[in-house]
Formats: structure tokens, sequence, C-alpha cells
């Protein structure tokens, strides 16, 4: 459905873009919504925050979830990458979850070329499938994905000790282990979820064979986790949780890293940066945490644009 001059004319007020003040279409059959209560079950406050000001020079978003629905919006692909050029943001990776959303992920890249793909299955998934029996027909199924010129990575992939207990540990690092094979094979950037498992994911990668580029995707390390990537020439990917207040660890890491490995992203619809932390995430906020991390590092703004664009063509190639 193409935006109204109503909508036009309201996001211009407002500072928003007009497809996010859009209401609910109807989500696309199947596609996932993010919760409407926080972590502590308080109702979260679902309108978009406004645009930032546009970057000085375009910073892809290296890991976003495109598919995944927020309160009551639904945004097209196009509409969420119109929103996110506007501010200087001029493509984005689409990141799949499981079989369903990195099927996705190939066409939203086939059909736009603003998109590249990753394709994985997630690591509590990998636990749940399984229990069930099925995760190694799913990692097949990733594999034939992980061929297609369009996917550049294969993630997210990993270990998430949050939310998976021992019992499902096990078939987490086998499917984490498949999936290094997978990028390494395939010549894909590795993108890797790690919550609560820095000790065992970097054993893991020191024990694996691996693909030439490797991401820490939503960096949540310190500057000991920062210090083996520098060594390791492992990908650091900072999202909006740096800009939270309470996240010193975070701008320790950021600050030790080496340049040249430095990436961003939003991990949106989850993440969003401080001042509206807890508010849907898109990618056309990731301006908002560039500004904060040039802010951080004593870095001019566009060289350090330029070399944020220039850190991820060379993970993932040219769009």
């Amino acid at each position: 459905m193409p935006v109204s001059k109503q909508q036009a004319d309201l996001g211009a007020t407002l500072g928003v873009p007009a497809a996010y003040l859009r209401p609910d279409a109807g989500h696309e059959p199947g596609a996932p919504n993010r919760s409407g209560q926080d972590e502590h079950g308080k109702k979260r406050n679902l309108s978009y925050p406004p645009a930032p000001a546009p970057l000085p020079f375009g910073v892809p978003d290296n890991h976003t979830h495109l598919d995944f629905r927020d309160g009551s919006v639904h945004v097209t692909v196009a509409q969420a990458l119109d929103a996110a050029n506007a501010v200087g943001v001029p493509g984005v990776v689409q990141v799949g979850c499981d079989v369903e959303s990195s099927e996705f992920a190939v066409r939203a890249a086939t059909e736009d070329s603003r998109v590249l793909a990753a394709v994985a299955i997630h690591p509590n998934d990998a636990a749940r499938l399984a229990e069930a029996g099925d995760l190694d027909a799913a990692i097949a199924r990733i594999e034939d994905l992980a061929a297609h010129e369009r996917v550049r990575a294969v993630g997210e992939t990993g270990l998430d000790y949050f939310r998976t207990r021992e019992p499902g540990r096990p078939a987490q690092e086998h499917s984490f282990r498949e999936h290094i094979r997978i990028a390494r094979e395939h010549s894909k950037a590795l993108q890797i979820h790690d919550r609560d498992a820095h000790l065992d994911v970097v054993r893991v990668l020191r024990d694996e064979p691996l693909p030439e580029r490797v991401v820490f995707h939503c960096f949540s390390g310190d500057v000991q986790l920062a210090e083996i990537c520098n060594e390791n020439g492992w990908y650091l990917s900072f999202s909006g949780t740096v800009t939270f207040k309470n996240s010193h660890d975070l701008r320790a890491a950021l600050l030790v890293a080496r340049p040249e490995l430095v990436l961003v992203e939003t991990d949106a619809p989850f993440l969003t940066p401080h001042p509206y932390r807890g508010r849907p995430n898109a990618s056309y906020l990731i301006p908002q945490t560039v500004r904060f991390m040039a802010e951080t590092t004593g870095a001019d703004l566009e060289e350090y644009c330029r070399a944020l664009a220039a850190n991820t063509r060379r993970v993932y190639g040219d769009f």
C-alpha cells in the first residue's frame, strides 16, 4: 500500500518516516511479531523514533530482520529501505534465524539490490529442532541456500546460554560447528550470535578451521574479548546497546577494537539506541549509533562513516 499524502505530511511533522506511521495493514502470513511488552512485562512504547539527520557518507546496516514486525506497523522491504536510504543507510544485510526467515532473506536480496542475505539456524532454534529430530534437515536446507550468490554470510549462528539451558547446549554446538563448515566451504562470512557464552564461542572458533571473515554480531563482550578479536582478525559489530548508559564494558571494547574490524548494525526491531531504548528499531536509526561511536572514539564523523562502509564491503562484498 502506498503512503498517502496525509501520512507523508504527518511523518514530516513528526520527523518519522511516513511508512512507520501507517496503521497495520495486516502482517504477512507467518511473519514474526515482537512482543508489546518489555522483559519486565511492562507495556512498551510502540511508536517509531524520529529519523536522525543523514550521515555524511553512506553506512550499511550489516544485521537486520526486515521480516520481523513490531507493534501495529507493517512496513514493506522497499519502504524500510527507502527510509534508511534517506538518512544515509544505502543497504542492509537481512539475516535469517530459521529456514523460513532464511528463505525470506534470499528472496528479499534477489528482489532488491539494496539487500544482501545471511542464512542460518539460530542457536536457540537449533536446540528446539534437535529435540524434535529436525535439526540436520534444517541445516541441510541452510547449506542449499548458502550457495546462492546473494547470500554473503552464514548466520546468525553460535551459542546462547541465556535462553538455552544445559540439555540443549550440545545441539547448539553441533549446529554452530556445521554452520562454520558451511561458511568455510561456500566462502561466506560467518555471523556469530554470542550470548553469555564468550568462552565457549572462542573455544569452538579456535577448534575449527574458519572462513576468512568472522563477525561477532551485536558484540556483547568486554575489553578482553575485543583483544581476542583483534588478535584473530575477527570483526566486532556494534549495535544500539553501545549507546546504553550502563554499557561501560562495550564502550571500553569499542575504544580498544582495531578500527578496521569495527562494523555497525541495528538488529532491528530490537536494541533501539538511546534515548529511544525499548521502542521499535529500524535501519533508518543506524545514524544514531554511528554518531555515538564516532563521538566515543573521537573520530571525524565523515571519516568514521567511510571506514565503517569500507569494513562492511570487505566482509560482505558489493551490493
